[in-house]
């Protein structure tokens, strides 16, 4: 059974993440420790890079697109996510993946957009598909793993033609899962990477090791190999939401999306009232290509209820 707490840990947390990275992207490592030496003193929510205090990127617009697709529609239909992620494109995001958008804008259709731009490019296996996977993981949460791992791949296929961003996606799918229904996605990695495709299998495993750092990548952490394995690094050496999750602000790079991935874990393990307050209360989420819209975190919280009620569909 889905608990609701953690549900709700997992969506918001996962959104706070990527707008307390969003004004450290693309910086080095340790700035934001340099900036904010010491937890719980206040401040860290505080914008910059073209983005306001509090404002969560194209990740989280993108995970709750997915998430009111997945309500709306009473499951998964790939074409419209598909049509909603162009809409959403077409309105000039602040920031959006230069893979994502070259997919978007396309012309393409839905079932072979991201797979024409992969033959072409050769270039598919950014975390553009698991920076918006909190969303989709509760939804499927209660259908177990190889359900929630199945539409993990399908969701990233949407945008990203190679074959480790989908494998990395179902991955993050199923340790939420876990998570979400009371138990330890660390002590779950072997049997998730069990699950794996087998050409993919022994990349992750080396990422997902105990043992591993993010200072061993071998990619910038934009990938989604490094991007997964730091956020379960901030995960496996932290005992706090806000820990983990400074931890992985704090590697510098794609700080947004790091701490995304982070977050969704991390909230979905310690819960939603693990989330500082003084974190979500600034917390929005504007929606291009939907109106004026703008989700606050008691939005991003129904969002969530009503998603793990999904996933507990007949």
């Amino acid at each position: 059974m889905i608990d609701s707490v953690r549900a709700v840990g997992a969506v918001v947390g996962s959104a706070v993440g990527d707008a307390l990275g969003a004004p450290f992207e693309f910086g080095p490592e340790g700035a934001f420790r340099a900036r904010f030496p010491v937890a719980g003193h206040g401040g860290e929510m505080c914008g910059g890079g073209g983005w306001d205090p509090g404002e969560a990127t194209d990740d989280t617009q993108m995970a709750v697109l997915v998430g009111e697709s997945l309500l709306e529609r009473g499951g998964l239909e790939p074409a419209d996510v598909f049509r909603r992620f162009q809409r959403w494109a077409a309105a000039d995001p602040k920031d959006i993946g230069l893979q994502t958008e070259a997919v978007l804008s396309s012309g393409d259709p839905w079932d072979t957009a991201a797979a024409l731009h992969f033959q072409v490019s050769q270039r598919g296996a950014g975390n553009g598909a698991l920076m918006r996977a909190a969303t989709s993981a509760v939804y499927f949460a209660g259908d177990g793993r190889a359900a929630t791992m199945d539409a993990a791949r399908r969701l990233s296929a949407l945008t990203h033609g190679d074959r480790a961003a989908w494998e990395g996606t179902a991955i993050l799918h199923e340790l939420l899962r876990t998570a979400l229904t009371g138990g330890d996605p660390l002590a779950a990695l072997p049997a998730t990477l069990a699950e794996v495709h087998p050409d993919h299998r022994a990349r992750y495993a080396t990422v997902l090791a105990p043992d591993w750092h993010p200072d061993l990548a071998t990619e910038f952490n934009g990938a989604v190999w490094p991007c997964l394995g730091s956020a379960v690094w901030a995960l496996r050496t932290t005992t706090t939401y806000e820990d983990a999750v400074r931890a992985a602000v704090d590697l510098g790079g794609d700080t947004d999306t790091v701490a995304a991935v982070t977050g969704a874990l991390a909230g979905a393990v310690h819960g939603a009232t693990a989330v500082p307050e003084r974190w979500t209360r600034a917390l929005h989420v504007p929606l291009p290509g939907s109106g004026d819209r703008v989700l606050r975190t008691p939005d991003l919280t129904d969002l969530a209820h009503r998603l793990s009620d999904g996933g507990t569909r007949p």
